[in-house]
């Protein structure tokens, strides 16, 4: 039975800074032995070889250079692994990023992508340090089920070209003028290409049926690999475009193809090409047009990274903390561009992958970023074999994965109208726009869909005949509301509204707010506007029961008692004795005094 780990080294719930490495030394704090290193080495093996050749497809799908993507997996992924605060999580270039770093080093250069990440790596530190890592649990799940969804379907429309081999110059911008676009290219498709990524999908779907020890893309791409090389050297007419065929770099004045086998060297990424070829130009401008996309980047980054994370406990029995592992994902996208790297996040696959081979600590995605590096120094003559089909179909599976159709028809199936709404808003928006515009909007829907669900729990109630704490009946001229929820923003105006009801000849109104457990600013404008129209009516309000949250706001305020105005009180039982009292001192005219002697049993 699998060894239950909980992370204690730090506690997530302290107000103390987030301390960067908590899951690594928790991990060697609960005994780290020979086994251990074992079994995560092998892991760390098994997810560098499925990390190798989609680092490579994804760098090519965001626009830059395979080599690029291996960077980010070598750097990022070691960086984050050993600060982070979550022990089997793997991080690196994702299919969820490409949406949003295509079209920035398609505007920006690879000089603009670099810069994006790294001021999306700064954000994620801030949301980190500041402890709003728990916040991200509240994205509605329709949102990240909306961007999801919409990014496989961007990712798969861009595996086409590739995929079949079509004659292409330029994608357009815009997804509708891309779908068309491949649509008017179809009459160039390649036998050659269509052929070797139609042999690479068969194997990456059918050989996890066969065996399950071998990784699927480790055998699926050898054996494509090896196809094509062969066909090309028996059959004249056989052509198929591969990493060497597309991509050079230049090494000692020598222009070669493939990628360089070097490791990633010290770089300044604003000193790389722009849009037209030409370094990068750094000014406030250029920051200011990348700000967008580098919180887009950051948003989805913490969305992805700690829902991978949470995936990883599940599955490890193990608890993260959400705000460090915040700060070690942005240190990863702060530091990586100074090395050739883009944005990196947690990768669900990959995490996954190194649970299912063994791997319990950090150490696993630090070897497997090991594993990396020296495939890209030892076998990159190798790697320019790999075809351009092959690495489509591969991102083609990873879109499909990703696109849960099955989970996405529940969805809009069972769940309420106004979670399909936001669902097929933000799947729509990241489709048709971008995901800069649809980060954006689903936040915004975020907010709205919690405003609509507090004002749901939230609200006020006579509570005559009903209170649980109500062992007599209430004098004339005595009402006692009972408020229920939190009184945030959105739900503090229903809850308030109901004592607009008030009618005349009632003198006490009691209010009861033991379940009210928090009240920000919004709730607590609209009660004192309650309070405000109750005391210039003539009317006794008690509070009964404020919760010590609420009543620091109150006091904060400096809403104190009063005279004939204001009274607070520990239980219904004392507000109504309190309420007995001010009826009795009222003057004998207004009936009260005998309404309140008929009550106590009085002739």
């Amino acid at each position: 039975m699998p060894r239950t780990r909980v992370q204690t080294a730090e506690d997530p719930h302290s107000e103390s800074l987030p301390v960067p490495g908590a899951a690594l030394r928790a991990a060697f704090k609960d005994g780290y032995g020979l086994g251990d290193l074992r079994a995560d080495v092998l892991a760390g093996l098994v997810v560098g070889i499925v990390a190798l050749p989609l680092s490579m497809a994804l760098a090519i799908a965001s626009g830059v250079p395979p080599q690029h993507g291996l960077y980010t997996a070598i750097v990022a992924g070691g960086v984050i692994a050993l600060l982070g605060g979550s022990r089997t999580q793997v991080s690196g270039p994702t299919a969820a990023f490409v949406v949003i770093l295509a079209p920035i080093s398609a505007r920006f250069g690879i000089g603009g992508l670099l810069l994006a990440s790294m001021m999306a790596g700064a954000i994620l530190i801030a949301l980190g340090l500041a402890r709003l890592g728990r916040l991200i649990q509240f994205i509605p799940h329709p949102v990240t089920t909306g961007f999801t969804a919409g990014i496989a379907v961007v990712i798969a429309t861009l595996q086409v070209p590739s995929f079949l081999g079509l004659r292409i110059p330029e994608l357009p911008e815009s997804f509708l003028g891309k779908v068309a676009t491949i649509a008017g290219a179809l009459p160039t498709v390649s036998a050659s290409d269509a052929g070797i990524g139609l042999l690479t999908l068969a194997l990456l779907l059918f050989w996890p049926r066969i065996d399950r020890r071998l990784p699927a893309p480790l055998v699926a791409l050898a054996a494509a690999t090896a196809a094509a090389v062969g066909l090309d050297h028996g059959l004249a007419d056989f052509d198929v475009a591969t990493i060497g065929s597309r991509f050079s770099y230049v090494l000692g004045g020598e222009t070669r193809s493939g990628i360089p086998p070097l490791p990633p060297l010290p770089v300044l990424p604003w000193t790389l090409p722009g849009p037209d070829g030409q370094p990068l130009v750094l000014s406030l401008e250029t920051l200011r047009a990348l700000l967008p996309s580098a919180f887009a980047i950051a948003a989805l980054g913490a969305i992805e990274s700690l829902l991978s994370a949470v995936v990883a406990d599940g599955m490890a029995r193990t608890r993260h903390d959400p705000d460090v592992e915040l700060v070690a994902q942005g240190a990863g996208n702060l530091v990586a561009p100074f090395f050739g790297g883009f944005a990196a996040t947690g990768a669900i696959a990959r995490t996954a992958t190194n649970i299912r081979a063994g791997g319990h600590s950090p150490v696993a995605a630090t070897v497997h970023a090991a594993f990396v590096l020296a495939a890209m120094m030892l076998l990159a003559p190798l790697l320019a074999h790999l075809p351009m089909a092959s690495l489509a179909a591969l991102l083609l599976v990873v879109a499909w994965n990703m696109s849960e159709v099955k989970h996405f028809a529940h969805v809009c199936r069972v769940a309420p109208q106004s979670d399909v709404l936001v669902l097929v808003t933000c799947f729509t928006l990241t489709v048709v726009f971008d995901m800069v515009v649809s980060v954006t909007a689903g936040v915004v829907l975020a907010a709205f869909l919690f405003m609509r669900r507090m004002a749901e729990i939230s609200g006020a109630r006579l509570a005559v005949g009903e209170h649980p704490d109500l062992r007599t009946p209430l004098p004339d001229g005595v009402v006692l509301y009972q408020i229920a929820g939190p009184l945030f923003f959105g739900a503090a105006q229903k809850a308030m509204s109901s004592l607009d009801a008030i009618g005349a000849g009632v003198k006490v109104v009691l209010l009861d707010l033991s379940a009210v457990p928090a009240m920000d600013a919004t709730g607590l404008v609209n009660l004192q506007s309650s309070l405000d129209r109750l005391r210039r009516d003539r009317m006794l309000t008690i509070l009964v029961d404020v919760q010590a949250q609420p009543m620091r706001v109150l006091q904060r305020a400096g809403v104190e008692a009063g005279p004939g105005r204001l009274a607070f009180a520990p239980d219904v039982a004392a507000a109504l004795a309190r309420a007995r009292q001010h009826l009795a001192e009222l003057p004998l005219h207004s009936g009260s005094h005998r309404a309140i002697r008929a009550a106590d049993g009085g002739g």
